[in-house]
C-alpha cells in the first residue's frame, strides 16, 4: 500500500469538512480511481470531483495518471471569472 496525503482546496475543503487526509492506496491507483474513492468516503464531494483539477507533488496531472508512493495530491475546484 502507498501512503499519500490528499489536500482539498476552496469548496472541496468545505464539502469534505477537512483540509487534508492521509490515505493508504493500492499500488497503481490513478487520479480517477482516487476521485471515486473520495466521493465514497466523503459523499458531499459528489458532483464536484468530476470537474476538479488534480496535482501530484505540485504538478498538474490528468485522471489517468498513476499516483506514486508518498505523494501529495491536491484537488482544486473549477474556477470561473470574468
Amino acid at each position: 500500500m502507498n501512503k499519500v496525503k490528499v489536500l482539498f482546496f476552496a469548496t472541496l475543503r468545505d464539502k469534505a469538512g477537512l483540509r487534508a487526509v492521509e490515505l493508504e492506496l493500492p499500488p497503481g491507483m490513478t487520479i480517477e480511481q482516487l476521485k471515486t474513492m473520495l466521493v465514497e468516503k466523503f459523499p458531499n464531494l459528489n458532483g464536484l470531483m468530476d470537474h476538479c483539477l488534480a496535482s501530484i507533488n505540485h504538478e498538474y496531472h490528468f485522471d489517468e495518471s498513476e499516483i506514486p508512493a508518498d505523494a501529495e495530491i491536491a484537488f482544486f475546484p473549477p474556477v470561473s471569472g470574468g
